[in-house]
């Protein structure tokens, strides 16, 4: 895909020495075989490891935070260099190795086509569409976590909790000024359907985390759960937004 659009890989970093320069370099191997523009800068969330150090030595686009803000204040400092550099769609795309570059056409398609102002990246939409589809503990959360937003919303999401999304330019300008710092992906997810923005879920193919650990632990599973609902519950619901 030839884009012409300007469209940013976000990617928020957090210790992540053992997996960065490969995830930057598989896009940049993606932007010279299909010929796509997708520019890409690295949000370095306070790693006290050597993610500094590579992103310096390969000299990877990317923003320091002087102090660990988590995923939802990394992601929000994406999207305020996204909104200042004009950019037309801003995709999350973790650290990790976890997302596939491959996908990312099929995720901003709605968007460039003006039927969606966000895409979310699913494991679970379609069973063969991805090879990894996390434990069965945090499935089963995950599950919990979209019954709430289809009784919240009345729209379904399956991947309550995909980090592999993308965004409009509407949306954009709305993440600067107001952003999940806890909890992001879903919470934002229930912000933007109360807003009646328009909401797609695309099927991706996700990998298992190759080196390093997730931020979710097994025995944060049921906390996340307990605390995300009872955000979503409380959540109001807002004027329609969307254009």
């Amino acid at each position: 895909m030839k884009n012409k659009e300007k469209i940013l890989i976000i990617i928020p970093a957090y210790n992540e020495e053992k997996n960065i320069l490969s995830t930057y370099q598989e896009i940049i191997n993606y932007n010279k075989k299909m010929k796509t523009k997708y520019d890409v800068i690295v949000i370095n969330d306070g790693s006290y490891d050597k993610t500094e150090n590579i992103l310096k030595d390969n000299k990877i686009p990317h923003i320091s935070l002087v102090t660990n803000l988590g995923i939802g204040g990394a992601v929000q400092t994406g999207y305020k260099y996204a909104l200042e550099n004009n950019y037309d769609v801003a995709i999350q795309f973790d650290g990790d190795g976890q997302h596939d570059v491959n996908c990312i056409k099929d995720l901003v398609k709605p968007i460039l086509d003006k039927k969606a102002n966000m895409t979310i990246g699913s494991r679970f939409i379609k069973k063969d569409s991805s090879e990894f589809q996390s434990s069965q503990l945090r499935r089963i959360g995950i599950k919990m976590i979209s019954l709430v937003i289809k009784l919240k919303t009345k729209k379904k999401i399956y991947d309550t909790t995909s980090g592999f999304r993308a965004i409009d330019k509407n949306l954009i300008k709305l993440f600067t000024e107001i952003y999940p710092i806890e909890y992001p992906e879903p919470i934002s997810t229930v912000y933007v359907l109360n807003h009646n923005y328009k909401v797609d879920e695309i099927g991706v193919n996700m990998k298992e985390r190759k080196e390093g650990k997730s931020s979710i632990h097994t025995w944060k599973n049921f906390y996340y759960m307990i605390n995300v609902i009872l955000t979503i519950l409380l959540l109001k619901r807002g004027k329609k937004n969307a254009k």
